[in-house]
């Protein structure tokens, strides 16, 4: 095939640097923001936080309007020439600049301060520590080390004892037996918390039981229903059980409040502890103010931004000089860059802020009526395209805002994400949200009678009683949307 060339015309769509940066801005949730702009403070000196709330940012703005064109890093001399000074320099600004009155040279020490760390033992730490007590012989040990090093954080023993001596073999060259090596896992089973190194459910509530076992004949009864009938007490076929049993509906009550007490995660505990803890930092709040909402930005969401007045000063004092030779000039190029870098980034703060206010105010104005009465039978059906519309935002704008922000109002803090939902028609032709369906079915479940739950066929007609077209297979999909189990898993003594 010979080689040939030809001119193609075409149209692309490419993304401006700032539009970048304004899209990874929105996608940053308030708890990160701050240590966002803390990376651009220390990346950028020439981009500072102010202390007082001032206009700032609308005079930098200024300052700059007449300056968007870019400088390469290695400039000729008439670029050098062509920057104006007076376009990054405020007139009449003679003030001395902060940087001139301290010597960075020998900053101050700062007072030496203690901190406290958390101290934090996990789950291993501890059976480590347990099966150091025990008198073991080298090669026992090792072969125990192996066992505990498998239990996962839940506190179970999901490798097979095969696998466990396949290990051995190949990473620490011990020929083990099964045998041997499930006589040492019967052993770590013993160890705290109660249910440790088991291999399945069924095993790690028997053995938690077992330790129990002289508390009283429900407690036997319950050692007796998991060991022959678990797979009947699972899909709560008490019928079966009492017959086999020989019990009455209240010895299986008491029954099933020993087994409801025991911890099917016996690890799960000291790993919970160990999780440093999150909370929900609101980006938005909202006020019910006489019947009127009122929407601020969380203040962290509109930090201070300006433009250092150390490095005005500097481009002051390259203009006031009469000698500039070619590393003055590459200063002052610098200089510029680092300006234009900071401007670029305050004016993407700027547009986060009001893609911000404008998208939720959008959703307030929409969902209003639920923000004042907190019912979410009062949720409308509401899709990213509506709020796109009505802001002339992209849509996946309107996305990236509404997955990582949260608003606080008087009824709770919701995800921006939770006031969207699909539509479903009523008799009378009427769009309510699903999310209104999904609360009338959640309450239906919670009113039932428990020792006769409702189907999903019982719930379709009532719900198609209130009104609702709405399908069985529909009732089945919002049900497990909502964690709620079949009828007969909701079924209770």
């Amino acid at each position: 095939m010979a080689l040939s060339q030809s001119l193609q015309q075409k149209l692309l769509q490419k993304l401006s640097p700032q539009q970048i940066q304004l899209m990874k801005l929105l996608q940053v949730p308030t708890a990160n923001l701050e240590e966002r702009i803390k990376e651009e403070l220390e990346e950028n000196p020439a981009l500072e936080q102010s202390d007082e709330a001032s206009d700032e940012f609308d005079e930098t703005r200024e300052e700059f309007e007449s300056g968007e064109e870019e400088y390469e890093t290695e400039g000729t001399e008439d670029e050098y020439e062509n920057i104006n000074i007076s376009d990054y320099v405020q007139e009449g600004d003679d003030e001395i600049a902060d940087y001139r009155l301290r010597d960075d040279n020998y900053p101050e020490l700062d007072d030496k301060q203690v901190m406290p760390f958390k101290v934090e033992s996990s789950l291993h730490d501890s059976l480590a520590d347990q099966l150091g007590m025990l008198t073991l012989d080298d090669r026992r040990r090792r072969i125990a080390e192996q066992i505990v090093g498998s239990i996962d954080d839940d506190g179970y023993l999901r490798r097979e004892t095969a696998s466990i001596q396949d290990d051995l073999a190949f990473r620490q060259n011990i020929e083990a037996t099964e045998a041997e090596i499930e006589e040492l896992i019967q052993l770590i089973q013993h160890f705290d918390p109660a249910g440790v190194a088991a291999r399945n459910l069924q095993e790690c509530l028997l053995l938690q039981l077992d330790r129990r076992k002289n508390e009283g004949k429900s407690v036997r009864l319950a050692i007796e229903i998991l060991a022959n009938y678990f797979d009947e007490f699972t899909k709560k076929h008490y019928e079966k059980i009492q017959r086999g049993l020989n019990i009455d509906d209240d010895q299986l009550r008491d029954i099933i409040k020993q087994i409801v007490r025991l911890n099917p995660k016996p690890g799960g505990n000291l790993s919970e502890m160990n999780k440093a803890e999150t909370y929900v930092i609101p980006d938005f709040f909202m006020f019910n103010n006489a019947g009127k909402l009122e929407l601020t930005l969380n203040s962290k969401n509109a930090p201070d931004l300006r433009i250092s007045e150390g490095y005005r000063d500097m481009l002051k004092e390259y203009d006031r000089g009469s000698k500039k030779d070619k590393r003055q000039k590459e200063a002052v190029l610098f200089i510029k860059q680092k300006i234009d870098a900071a401007k670029w980034f305050i004016d993407a703060i700027k547009q986060r802020q009001q893609t911000l206010m404008m998208t939720m105010q959008t959703i307030m104005d929409y969902q209003e009526e639920f923000f004042l009465t907190g019912d979410e039978t009062m949720l409308r059906p509401m899709i990213l395209k509506d709020i796109a519309e009505r802001t002339g935002l992209d849509i996946s704008t309107v996305s990236r805002v509404a997955n990582s922000k949260f608003v606080q109002t008087e009824f709770g803090t919701y995800r921006l994400k939770f006031f969207f939902s699909e539509s479903l028609s009523t008799e009378s032709g009427e769009e309510v949200s699903t999310r209104e369906v999904k609360k009338i079915l959640s309450d239906m479940v919670e009113g039932e009678s428990k020792r006769k739950p409702l189907s999903d066929e019982r719930l379709t007609e009532l719900l198609q009683e209130k009104g609702y077209n709405i399908a069985r297979r529909t009732v089945a999909k919002y049900r497990e949307q909502l964690n709620i189990p079949v009828a007969r898993l909701r079924k209770e003594l």
